[in-house]
């Protein structure tokens, strides 16, 4: 994610090695689902997201990229 610490937006960029179904999702530091970036099929390539989270409070979130072979999590800090 860039930039991070950031506020309101930030850009991820997802690199998806094989065809298939692709979700991104962002939780709260408890583990509450926020935000759907990405729910569906994908073909091989890279691809840009923006979270928008002006709607949020200031903290730690968790982005979860999920394949049917691969689990990735990145840490944020929405900085108000």
């Amino acid at each position: 994610a860039y930039p991070n610490p950031f506020n309101p937006s930030t850009n991820l960029t997802l690199s998806v090695a094989e065809a298939g179904n692709v979700t991104v999702q962002v939780y709260n530091i408890v583990g509450q689902l926020v935000s759907t970036l990405a729910n569906g099929h994908m073909d091989v390539g890279s691809y840009s997201l923006t979270w928008e989270a002006s709607d949020l409070s200031s903290g730690m979130y968790l982005v979860k990229a999920q394949t049917s072979s691969n689990v990735e999590t990145q840490k944020v800090m929405l900085l108000k």
